[in-house]
This record gives C-alpha cells, structure tokens and sequence, in this order.
C-alpha cells in the first residue's frame, strides 16, 4: 500500500494535531494572540513526536461551531501556523479544514503537505444545517493545482452528521471508490471522540478493494489492537490527550503508551 512507503511501517498511526481557536474564533479569548497559538501547536507537536507517531493531521478543530465557509483570516492563520511548524516537523503532515474541503485542498497546496482529509463527499444534515459537498469542484482544484502527489482521506461517513438519503454504507463506499478514486477512506463514530463501530469499519473494508481505510475516530489504547486488526491504519486525536480529554493538550506519555502497544501488534504481523 501507498501507506506504507509514505509513513514507513505497516498500519500508521496518524495524530491530530487540534490548532487552538484563531482570530475570529468564539472561543478566541481576548488577550491571546496568534503567537499563544503557535506555542501549544508547537507544544502538542512535540509530544506527538516524542511519542512516536507515524504521521500529523492539523485541523482547525477548536474552531468551533465550524463555518460553512471559512473566513480568510482563520485559513491565513492556519497556513501562517502550519509554516512556524515545519521546521520542527519530522513526519509526514496532512490538514484538515472542517466542512471546507476546497480550503483544505488549497491549504495543501500552500504549506507542501503530503495528504488532505475532509468530507469530500455527500450530502449531510446536523447541528451545522445541510451540508451538500461538490466532490467534482475539490477534485478539479487539486488538479489544477497540480498536486498529484496530494493523497486524499475521503470520510465514508461523517461524524456528527447524517446522510440526508441513507444508503447502506457498503454501498456509498463502492459508489466513492468507482466515482472519486480516493487515496484512502476513513470510517468514523457517531461524534468526535466516539469508537467507531468495528462492524462499520468491517463493512467499509470489505466495499473498499484495495483502497486502505482508516479508523477515524474513538481509537483508545484499549482498542486499538482490534481496530488495526480490521483496517489499515488509524487517526488518533483525544486519546493523545491528557487524561484523555478532548480539551486537554497532547500528553507525551499517553502517546508513547499507545504507540507501544501499536508497535508490539506491528511485530506480530
């Protein structure tokens, strides 16, 4: 797989690296500047690495609620974070721009990442509304820009959201696989944070053919081992926090136990 040469080993682990709120955020608090963000990206950055990853996902996931089309100065913010970072980067790094799939494509383009996630497909309703994507516009971006090498994580199912026509999800993934031709698939929980149903990720694996798919949310060190048993890798992002805490920073010593455990399942390949 296209996986292995990018982070090196068999069944990546790829962390979340959550940016905290940018300017314009509601959670931005008065006082902090883009400066206080750089620090705890740097700082989470650190951990993940000292805790030995594989790869780093930045998404603007304190952004919260998410823009259904993101301001200018929080995709300049991000890009201006992500540029402070590379220099301290020493795995591959991907991003991640919630409900913005386009954005996200051009933030890649900007900063050299290697690979992309979103939402790239579908039509949803939630908490955010209706949001109704145009695969054929991200992928017309990402040729136009030139990025053939850009790998792209399509979310089978959306966290948080609910397909407004409900298909099996055998079905949508067989329907993404022959349509889009994505690099990677991801199946994901009910929300952030939440395990993903080991029979989703069995359902998704068996319509995907040779495209890998990825556990995309919940993954714990308690569960990991069956997780990568089903599919081909993992995106981890609460677990690596403080007392696994979604609003906690990345806990090096939460990070090295998990990928400890990643690393004895590995060996036994």
């Amino acid at each position: 797989m296209w996986t292995d040469e990018m982070f090196g080993v068999k069944k990546p682990i790829i962390a979340m690296l959550h940016l905290r709120a940018l300017p314009g955020d509601p959670l931005f608090e008065d006082g902090t500047t883009i400066e206080d963000v750089v620090r705890c990206a740097r700082e989470e950055l650190a951990a993940l690495q000292e805790g030995g990853v594989d790869g780093v996902l930045i998404a603007n996931e304190f952004s919260i609620p998410y823009e259904k089309q993101i301001s200018p100065v929080a995709l300049a913010s991000i890009a201006y974070i992500i540029g402070r970072l590379k220099e301290d980067l020493s795995v591959p790094f991907g991003v991640n721009i919630a409900h913005n799939a386009i954005a996200t494509i051009d933030l890649a383009a900007a900063t050299g990442a290697s690979f992309a996630r979103n939402a790239f497909t579908g039509a949803y309703a939630g908490d955010y509304g209706i949001i109704d994507t145009d695969v054929s516009a991200a992928l017309r971006r990402k040729k136009a820009l030139g990025l053939k090498d850009l790998k792209l994580f399509f979310k089978a199912n959306p966290e948080g959201d609910r397909f407004i026509a409900e298909r099996p999800i055998e079905a949508v993934t067989k329907s993404i696989v022959f349509s889009c031709r994505p690099d990677a698939l991801c199946a994901s929980g009910a929300s952030a944070g939440s395990e993903t149903d080991s029979e989703i990720i069995k359902k998704i694996k068996s319509a995907a053919g040779s495209v890998p798919v990825f556990a995309n949310t919940g993954c714990t060190a308690a569960n990991i081992r069956e997780k990568l048993s089903i599919c081909d890798g993992a995106v981890v992002g609460t677990a690596f926090k403080k007392d696994g805490k979604f609003a906690e920073m990345a806990d090096a010593a939460r990070v090295k136990e998990f990928m400890d455990i990643v690393r004895a399942y590995r060996a036994e390949l």
